[in-house]
């Protein structure tokens, strides 16, 4: 996750810099500052939806050789399960009950991966 959130961050940067830039003012309050926030959410879901849907990893996770698919184990993760995974995976991982969660999973499962279908598996090298 320390991967991932240092990635996140980079393309929250970027995507700031390209925000501000489109509304023409380096000093972003008020109602900008939730539109802001909004546009970073969408670029968030862009960039975990477009990775896990072309081939099931982030860099984060190709670096840690692992891969999301579908609930079988083997096929390509389908978009619906996929918006459910971040959905889920947004409003659990901050509390930190969907990590805490993978200790008492049968499987070691965390939390947003068992309720949205989806499945963390190792990668050969």
């Amino acid at each position: 996750m320390l991967y991932e959130a240092i990635l996140l961050f980079s393309i929250a940067f970027l995507a700031t810099w390209v925000f501000q830039f489109a509304v023409g003012t380096l000093r972003i309050e008020g109602w900008r500052m939730h539109l802001l926030q909004i546009f970073l959410l969408a670029v968030f879901a862009v960039y975990f939806l477009w990775c896990w849907l072309r081939g099931g990893q982030t860099l984060a996770m190709k670096t840690w050789r692992i891969r999301l698919v579908a609930k079988d184990g083997h096929g390509r993760l389908p978009p619906k399960t996929a918006l459910l995974r971040f959905i889920y995976a947004l409003l659990l991982v901050p509390t930190l009950i969907g990590v805490c969660w993978a200790w008492v999973d049968r499987d070691g499962q965390f939390l947003h991966d068992r309720l949205a279908g989806s499945l963390l598996i190792p990668v050969a090298c």
